[in-house]
């Protein structure tokens, strides 16, 4: 569950931003949060407070932006396009996080999208992106040359949204994290899907790739065991799934894993002596196996979840 909201972002101290406030010394230096107090309020009340943004803090200050609660966040889209219209004067603007929500205030798979490759299109500059939640979220294949770090939390990620990513051109893209999930929250993605990732054509400097809080985490492994992409990288993030022996032979029986220094398999289900396996096979990797898990029996059938659902 995600109990607490971000205080940083970017490196950035996070500040909730209200209208008639007095502004830090330096504006610049911070994140500001745009956040609306009840969790039904109307349109207009996040809208106004965009524009009330726009008209206190000088538009060159608006560096990294945080998005809470915009109103009936379970049900009405997170108004991407109220942040498009303010691509003329926010040219600074270098890193988003759109839905830093407590799943108090809405749980993760609840969360309402819509598109949004508008956002990417109007900010050439933006170099981090951070979306939580995919109810009806979207995306389309596109290029964009200055994102560094892209990052999807969910507990069920839409195949079309892997998909999306697969075909996009990200040149300058370092960080990949995709929170996979399960299909009874959304997560409808198969390995398959992950294809125009793991052949790393259009990521060229992808150093970092999360897969993670993945249902199908197995075929994952199996799938990256003789991924194009992974020779380049430096970390690779499995973790928070439902791995168990079998996807952790296909990952070792596969390319050799030696060139990374971190492989993340935090939250598995693997054996005490598949673990030590693994361990003894990359020496010279940081490799997290904390968090073992234990299958759940019913009537005869283990049952494995994912770290992150509802």
């Amino acid at each position: 569950m995600i109990s607490s909201h971000v205080s940083s972002f970017v490196g950035l101290p996070v500040v909730p931003f209200t209208p008639g406030m007095s502004l830090p010394d330096d504006p610049s230096a911070v994140a500001w949060r745009l956040e609306v107090e009840e969790h039904d309020a109307e349109p207009e009340e996040f809208a106004g407070l965009v524009r009330a943004l726009r008209e206190q803090v000088p538009p060159d200050a608006v560096r990294a932006l945080v998005i809470g609660e915009w109103g009936e966040a379970y049900e009405r889209p997170l108004p991407v396009e109220t942040l498009v219209e303010a691509a003329g004067e926010w040219t600074g603007l270098r890193a988003v996080f759109l839905a830093d929500l407590t799943y108090e205030q809405c749980e993760i798979s609840w969360l309402t999208h819509g598109d949004i490759t508008p956002l990417l299109a109007a900010y050439p500059s933006l170099g981090v992106l951070w979306v939580r939640g995919a109810q009806g979220l979207r995306l389309e294949p596109v290029r964009h040359a200055g994102l560094r770090e892209l990052r999807f939390e969910s507990g069920g990620l839409p195949a079309g949204v892997v998909r999306a990513v697969g075909a996009c051109e990200l040149p300058a893209l370092h960080r990949l994290d995709l929170w996979l999930g399960r299909r009874d929250y959304g997560g409808d993605a198969s390995a398959e899907d992950l294809a125009g990732v793991l052949s790393g054509a259009g990521l060229p400097a992808l150093r970092h790739l999360g897969l993670c809080n993945a249902e199908i985490a197995d075929a994952v492994a199996a799938a990256v065991a003789t991924a194009p992409v992974v020779p380049r990288l430096e970390a690779l993030d499995l973790s928070m799934g439902t791995l168990t022996d079998e996807g952790a032979k296909a990952l070792l029986a596969g390319q050799p894993l030696t060139r990374l220094t971190r492989l993340d398999l935090e939250h598995h289900f693997l054996s005490e002596e598949m673990a030590a396996a693994v361990a003894a096979a990359l020496p010279g990797v940081r490799v997290d196996l904390s968090d073992p898990q234990v299958a759940e029996d019913f009537d005869g059938t283990p049952h494995r979840y994912t770290a992150v659902g509802e």
